[in-house]
């Protein structure tokens, strides 16, 4: 533009300019300056209002989120705003070129298009304001806008038309858009006018905000924010930016909105399904694809369309960077062509094609495409991931109603096991999530490449098509590499699912591994486990780099295929602007290609995982005759009624009650019986499991009311059975369960208790206590909570009632040694409680309960027999039949008997005898006299103020040692986990942020450096020279497209020549003499091209193959060392941490370890480096770039620093809800008895569905903060692209070429930024579980070695089984106190002794002592001479033999459960078998010796155990056993034969019996009784029993 053009707005040079002398409106100038009227208007009225209206307003009143309202139309009118703002540009554009053309400077052809611009903006912002203050009368203003523009604009259109200025002129189809636009916003606005009656109506419409708003609770606001906001996710900027001064907990993200909870889409996604259930074919399974695609079809639709709109316009990328190029040589070539004049109202008028020939307007279009294409995208994935966040909420709500109704027979038969119904949650509902994620693609993607590849051909025409079909013929290969990559990861899963199980039997016998110096045995066998788990991880880390190197590697051969192929056919080489677009192209059909293997991988898990979960649908559920027989129509239609109620529910009422009466047809019918005092009355029933065995046959019983009834036999004998057959639990194969209805009286009465504490209602009362059980089962089930909830379960907490309880079971004791009191978590995840303890939480939960009727499965089977007294006289027949309540109690504590109302006596799966204790006697001689034989204790009422001992104390004393413990031992971790939570404290912004925000480098030097040196070194050179070489293929292709396009102009005539001769000879005339040095050159180029083709698909093979074996050796070195300290740590280690902590290292941190780092690790590297080529490249091409790369830098580097540290937080927030709802499954299907007979479901759903949606919100989250991120990075990407493109066009104009590379790689940026990011983020978070597993590794082990010799041991070494205790002093840790304090004794070889004393006495400590397990710091243990410190560990625990109180057996055979290293002929383990009574039970098995037994030995009853780990110790022929309190969980007659044979089997032997029950030691030579660690005293039982005051006297004499 001439300076000294002076500015006017009409033009100077035209006489006629301000003259009207053609007419006011036939003057072009005065048209357009009636066009800025409406505009200035919009801005005098609006401004004040904004200013002093907002200003003054919202000081007053805080506009808060709940008001935020749309008004009609809102989506619509941003769209066409922003559509009006682009016009607008456009319309300025072109009065700029315009003005460039002509002599003098005409304001008028641009000014009106910018003040429109300002106030389409200012239109937009007013309006946003008027909607959240719900102000609709100020939107008059914009509605005379709207019309004065619209008026105006027309008359422009009508002169132009008029003078037949038509369509091929750009300015007539501006005005003509803009027109249409504001004719379309002004009907917009009569619209709200239309629906709110605001002005013009009398009564304007009243208008609540959405019912999501009125909760403050909800904070997930994507759905109600404005569409600006929406699109780029400002309204998570506050969440995001907080982070960093406080972490985000689940407060902060608040509720989900009801569109999105789990009951709203459960609710949808089955009345989908069950409207497929059909009257003439009820049993044709409904399809679950097609019920998905009812209930959540739409939002999938959506986001195809903003899939299939990103996809077009990416295509812009590469035709502008073809346009751009092209114009600049164009420029170069001719720059001075005259362009003709067209004259119309004296101004010039532009062709419309003549707009898309000028660069600039292609860099600003260029970057518009990019912005709009990014947004649809991310809008795309916005709409899929909440839809599969939906749809998993639903699915998870759907498999939980079905798991309250699975028959029990499934689960225990192993149709259905746990962890069946585990993975059915975890991983197929995540894998349908998934593929709804990744579902558009499935159609976007062909369309992708299809549009790709003609674009190709338009470009290049038949070699583009070679480069495309190198693409497409290799996906088929990807995908080959895909699926094997799915196979070798289920084979690596499979083998560490066994990993695991061996890992968990492990840990949980690691004491008695210790005691027989098996850990070495069973180590080995995880390490044979990890071998085939690591030769699949081998495989597929040999996959994943095939997959990552076909990523890198396709489109480098698809450029040199497409390039070569060109050369030979027509002897030249495209022009730059060709060549790039082309590459340009090449790397947007190598992203659909690679990923249409993933998805079509994912829709074939999907089809399985689609049919597994219909098979679970339709499993067999529980006999609850309404809804086998097809009564479903009535449940429907309770369905049918709710759903129109779900809208309405009121806020206050909480939705429980929904779920209540939506599903739960009532399972027993009641029948009236004849006889009222009744409870439960069976009728020549037969019961099975399912296996057409019948477990109970022939069975006719009655409990009656209000007495305690026992049930009486032995192990095995269908007792438990004949109870869940009560409960409804079993098939029915013939019989009649009738269960009676409560007396009217008693139903107030009890109604009454509840109506005081709770709010429920009557009839909720009522159907509570009718049928529901307190049952406590024989396996104790408990939930993850704390103690009080355990027990209250559910129930009102009543603070008398709760402490009788308590005292009952006498948890008081136990409560006072937790950390928490009752409020320590306990459950899988908390503490780990002993037997014992479990079993009277259990029995505690069943007495708390108020119902009629209790029955409780053995619960004294874990108790000793203080214990077992105390909860018989206060728990049972105190607190239970004060009550008036019906007991019925299975037991094998037979001297209980005496209190029984009423006895069954069960044999065989049969009743035996049923009636009193009189009866029986009277009757049944025989069986009453068996019965006192094993009545060990006749007399109940002896005193019981002797203090006694007992397992529970020592339960007790485990946990108090563990607490103790811990506690010291978590001081030492602390210092390392909570420097973090300390500098928050303070509060000290600065500290913190630099804390939260840094990344791990220590970590992933730790990482790195267990990889091993080599392959660092080999991963690091190989990385930077395979970028350099890329880099090198795309500069040289810029050199020789721009050499050939200078030399073009001559060589024109050459290259056509050759072309024909080619045509006529079929061969090119590239032999004949007259080469021209052009193709010399070319030759040149195309050699050099070649090798670093070459070379950079070689360097592509070796990184991607470095970086995942690096992975590979870093993670088997990691777990190696992680499994042999674990294992080889003192006993104290695994007192102190918690069982799950340790499984967590070997599941998921290992996991992590395994499979997530290395491609993380790969594609952070990668993305990176990329990043930083593109950059250096750039900058080499116009250094102008480098200037505009600071302010991006530095947005860049906030952007990231924010979304770390928010995105971790967040990340941890999903990890941990997810943890409590995947266990939540488990403990269901675990308690799935328990939870029934209480009938507890409906309070177990609501928590589901509260955990769902937990979960839900934190992953939504999750993945908004994860679109936040990509919307900012692809902005700025797009930012590079604009500076880029605009630096190029008005630098020196450096070669076509350069600038097309230039641009390519820009482009390239947009895509990596953001997984530079994100990698970082997961990167941080991966590095979690290497510090995790690293804290481990510092454990100090046990010293194995000894100062002996094994070989200076005698092979038979100890022969006699002498032992002398001198003064011996023991702890468990150097920070504790001594548990023996100086203790002597000397063992004669043979001598059987017995050792007994009060809890805590140290009693279970000197039998550690003997195993060395404990820490002797004083004193010695000599056995046969030889001083067992000296002994190395393996030596000396291999040669003594031990019972424990838990029976611990492992998964396997039988023959591995008695003798794991195979030392044993068949003969002696039968014989074991026949001394410990088993050998007729084992005979009988399939396989014999061979038969299986299941994880943790749950094939046998308890007692059968005990017997098995006596069967265990008897193989292994010591000279010296001892038995820890071995004899506590059998029942009395096998107890007794157990006893006869320990003294005949073990004649020669010593044995050392440490005694719960005193009278078993009776017989012993030699009784040694501990006080405080201390030996009290220490005599034969004679002397001992002589001596009235005596200790032992008085235990024996409480005992009797």
């Amino acid at each position: 533009m001439a300076a000294g053009m002076p500015l006017s707005f009409c033009g100077d040079k035209v006489p006629s300019a301000y003259g009207i002398n053609d007419g006011v409106l036939n003057n072009g100038c005065f048209v357009d300056a009636l066009n800025l009227v409406p505009h200035v208007f919009l801005l005098f009225i609006t401004f004040p209002i904004l200013f002093i209206g907002w200003g003054s307003q919202s000081s007053k009143v805080q506009i808060h989120h709940n008001t935020w309202l749309h008004f009609p139309g809102h989506n619509m009118r941003w769209i066409l705003t922003f559509l009006l703002l682009f016009v607008h540009v456009c319309e300025f554009a072109e009065g700029i070129v315009s003005n460039t053309t002509m002599t003098s400077n005409h304001l008028h052809l641009f000014m009106p298009a910018f003040m429109g611009f300002i106030a389409a903006t200012t239109s937009v912002v007013y309006y946003h304001n008027i909607e959240t203050s719900n102000f609709p009368k100020l939107l008059l203003v914009l509605f005379i806008y709207w019309v004065l523009a619209f008026i105006t604009k027309s008359i422009k259109l009508w002169k132009f038309a008029e003078f037949g200025i038509r369509f091929k002129y750009l300015r007539f189809c501006i005005t003509a858009l803009l027109v249409i636009l504001y004719g379309l916003l002004m009907a917009v606005e009569i619209n709200v006018i239309r629906v709110r009656k605001y002005v013009f109506f009398t009564n304007p419409q009243k208008v609540k905000p959405p019912e999501d708003l009125q909760d403050l609770g909800v904070r997930f606001l994507q759905p109600f924010v404005n569409l600006l906001s929406k699109a780029t996710y400002w309204w998570m900027n506050p969440l995001i930016i907080g982070a960093h001064k406080r972490p985000i907990e689940l407060k902060k993200i608040g509720k989900l909105p009801i569109a999105m909870r789990a009951l709203t889409n459960y609710l949808r996604l089955k009345d989908a399904y069950e409207d497929q259930r059909t009257g003439e074919d009820p049993d044709r399974a409904p399809s679950i694809w097609r019920s998905m695609y009812r209930a959540f079809g739409r939002p999938i639709l959506l986001s195809s369309t903003f899939r299939y709109l990103a996809d077009l316009l990416g295509f812009a990328g590469p035709l502008c960077i073809y346009g751009i190029v092209r114009n600049l040589d164009d420029d170069n070539n001719n720059t001075s062509a005259n362009k003709n004049m067209e004259n119309h109202f004296h101004v010039y008028f532009m062709y419309t094609t003549e707009l898309l020939e000028n660069s600039s307007v292609l860099a600003v279009l260029l970057f518009l495409a990019l912005v709009l294409q990014r947004t649809f995208l991310q809008a795309s994935y916005y709409v899929t991931i909440e839809t599969g966040i939906n749809l998993r909420g639903a699915l998870l709500a759907m498999i939980y109603n079905k798991i309250l109704r699975l028959s029990t027979s499934n689960m225990s038969m192993g149709e259905m096991t746990l962890g069946q119904i585990n993975n059915l949650v975890a991983i197929e509902t995540n894998q349908l999530m998934w593929f709804l994620f990744l579902c558009p693609n499935l159609w976007a993607m062909p369309v992708q490449i299809v549009m790709g590849v003609i674009l190709l051909y338009n470009f290049l025409s038949w070699s583009a098509l070679v480069g495309a079909s190198v693409i497409v013929l290799l996906a088929p290969v990807q995908y080959l590499i895909a699926t094997r990559l799915a196979e070798t990861q289920k084979s690596a899963l499979e083998h560490s699912t066994d990993r695991l199980k061996q890992t968990t039997e492990i840990l949980k016998g690691i004491k008695l591994l210790k005691l027989y110096a098996w850990e070495d045995i069973f180590c080995d066998s995880v390490e044979q486990t990890r071998g085939k788990e690591l030769t699949s991880l081998r495989t597929f880390a040999f996959y994943t780099s095939m997959s990552i190197f076909m990523n890198a590697a396709i489109p480098i051969a698809a450029v040199l295929a497409t390039f070569g192929v060109h050369h030979f056919l027509t002897s030249s080489i495209p022009s730059p602007s060709q060549a790039f677009a082309a590459l340009a192209l090449f790397h947007i059909l190598v992203t659909p290609l690679f990923l249409l293997s993933t998805v079509v991988r994912f829709a074939v898990k999907a089809l399985v995982s689609v049919q597994k979960l219909g098979e679970f649908l339709q499993s067999d559920e529980i006999g609850d005759d309404s809804w086998r027989n097809g009564d479903i129509s009535v449940s429907l239609d309770v369905g049918k009624k709710h759903l129109g109620m779900t809208k309405a529910i009121n806020r206050k009422q909480p939705m429980r009650y929904q779920m209540d009466n939506y599903e739960q047809p009532s399972r027993r019918a009641m029948r009236p019986t004849e006889t009222e005092d009744v409870a439960v009355k069976v009728s020549n029933g037969s019961f099975t499991w399912g296996n057409n065995q019948l477990t109970l046959s022939d069975i006719s019983i009655r409990i009656p009311t209000g007495q305690l009834t026992m049930i009486v036999g032995q192990v095995g004998c269908g007792k438990s059975s004949l109870l869940l057959a009560m409960l409804g639990e079993m098939q029915a194969i013939d019989g009649r369960v009738y269960w009676s209805k409560l007396p009217d009286c008693e139903m107030a009465h009890e109604g009454n208790i509840s109506w005081s504490e709770t709010e429920d209602s009557e009839e909720d009362v009522g159907s509570k206590n009718r049928n529901s059980v307190a049952y406590a089962a024989q396996k104790s089930w408990l939930l993850n909570a704390t103690v009080e909830d355990n027990i209250t379960f559910g129930s009102p907490f009543n603070k008398q009632r709760y402490k009788a309880v308590i005292d009952a079971c006498s948890l008081q004791p136990d409560i006072d040694l937790l950390p928490f009191g009752d409020q320590t978590e306990i459950g899988e995840r908390g503490i780990n409680l002993s037997g014992g303890q479990r079993q009277r939480i259990c029995v505690a939960r069943a007495l708390y309960q108020n119902t009629n009727i209790v029955f409780l499965d053995d619960p004294f089977s874990a108790l000793d027999i203080h214990l077992s007294d105390h909860l018989m006289q206060e728990g049972i027949l105190k607190f239970l039949q004060d009550d008036k309540r019906t007991v019925v109690l299975v037991t094998h504590k037979l001297q209980y008997l005496i209190h029984a109302d009423w006895i069954i006596a069960m044999k065989d799966g049969s009743v035996l005898r049923e009636g009193t204790l009189k009866d029986i006697q009277t009757h049944d001689t025989q069986l009453y006299d068996h019965w006192k034989t094993l009545m060990n204790r006749q007399d109940q009422e002896l005193e019981k103020d002797i203090q006694q001992d007992s397992q529970t104390t020592l339960e007790r004393k485990t946990l108090r040692r563990a607490f103790y413990s811990r506690e010291t031992k978590n001081q030492m971790d602390d210092e390392d986990e909570e420097e973090e939570v300390e500098e928050e404290d303070d509060d000290n912004f600065s500290t913190t942020t630099s804390r939260r925000s840094k990344i791990p480098w220590k970590m992933c030097g730790c990482y790195l450096s267990s990889g091993g040196f080599f392959m660092v070194f080999l991963m690091v050179s190989s990385k930077l020279l395979k970028h350099s070489v890329i880099v090198a293929i795309d500069y040289c292709l810029a050199l020789w497209t721009s050499t050939n396009q200078t030399a073009e102009n001559l060589q024109n005539w050459t290259a056509a020549n050759q072309t024909a001769a080619f045509l006529q000879n079929g061969t090119s005339s590239i032999n004949s003499t007259d080469i021209s040095p052009q193709s010399e050159h070319d030759v040149y180029y195309l050699h050099v091209f070649f090798v670093l083709c070459a070379a950079g698909i070689t360097l592509c093979l070796i990184t991607s193959l470095s970086v995942e074996f690096l992975g590979l050796s870093a993670a088997t070195n990691l777990h190696h060392n992680l499994l042999n300290k674990i294992i080889h740590a003192p006993i104290r280690f695994f007192d102190v941490t918690p069982l799950g902590q340790i499984l967590n290292r070997f599941s998921a941190d290992t996991n992590i370890i395994d499979q997530h780092i290395p491609p993380t690790l790969e594609s952070l590297t990668r993305s990176t480096l990329l990043c930083l080529s593109a950059i250096g490249v750039i900058a080499s091409i116009t250094p102008a770039f480098l200037v505009a790369l600071v302010p991006l830098a530095v947005a860049f580097y906030f952007i990231q620093k924010y979304f770390r540290v928010a995105s971790k937080d967040l990340q941890d927030l999903d990890d941990s809800t997810q943890l409590p709802l995947l266990c939540h499954f488990s403990e269901t299907a675990e308690g799935l008895t328990t939870i029934r007979a209480f009938r507890h479901e409906a309070r177990f759903k609501q928590r589901m569905l509260e955990l769902t949606d937990t979960n839900n919100t934190a992953y939504l989250f999750l993945s908004a903060a994860n679109r936040w991120l990509e919307v900012r990075t692809d902005y700025l990407g797009a930012v590079i692209v604009l500076t880029v493109a605009v630096a190029s066009i008005w630098s020196g104009r450096p070669g076509g070429g350069l600038v097309g590379l230039g641009l390519t790689y820009a482009l390239t940026i947009t895509n990596y930024l953001n997984w530079v990011v994100r990698n970082l983020a997961d990167l941080e978070v991966q590095m979690a579980a290497v510090k995790k597993v690293n804290s481990f590794l510092g454990t100090e082990s046990e010293n194995y070695e000894g100062s002996m010799d094994a070989s200076q041991v005698p092979e038979n070494w100890p022969r006699d089984g002498e032992i002398k205790i001198h003064d011996l002093c023991v702890r468990y840790d150097p920070m504790l106190k001594p548990v023996l304090k100086h203790v002597n004794a000397y063992i004669k070889p043979g001598q059987k002794v017995g050792i007994c004393g009060r809890t805590g006495s140290g009693k279970s400590s000197l039998s550690l002592a003997f195993f060395n397990m404990v820490d002797i710091f004083e004193g010695r243990i000599v056995i046969d001479g030889i001083d067992i410190c000296k002994l190395p560990l393996q030596t000396l625990r291999s040669r003594l033999s031990i019972i424990l109180q838990d029976p611990v057996l492992f998964s396997g055979s039988i023959r591995f459960n008695l003798d794991p290293e195979r030392m044993c002929t068949d003969d002696r383990l039968w014989e074991a078998l026949e001394i410990a009574q088993l050998k007729n039970m084992v005979k009988s098995l399939p396989g014999g010796l061979d038969a299986v037994v299941t994880e943790g030995g749950e094939n046998f009853s308890v007692g059968q155990r005990q017997l098995f780990c006596l069967a265990r110790a008897f193989v292994r022929k010591s000279s010296i056993l001892i038995m820890d309190e071995a004899t506590a969980s059998i029942d009395m007659a096998t107890e007794n034969i157990l006893q006869k044979v320990v003294m005949t089997a073990f004649a020669d032997r010593t044995v050392v019996t440490i005694a719960h029950r005193v009278h078993t030691i009776l017989t012993a030579d030699l009784v040694i009784v501990m006080k405080r660690g201390n030996i009290l005293e220490y005599d034969t039982p004679d002397t001992l029993l002589e001596q009235e005051d005596g200790m032992f006297a008085s235990f024996v004499k409480a005992d009797m």
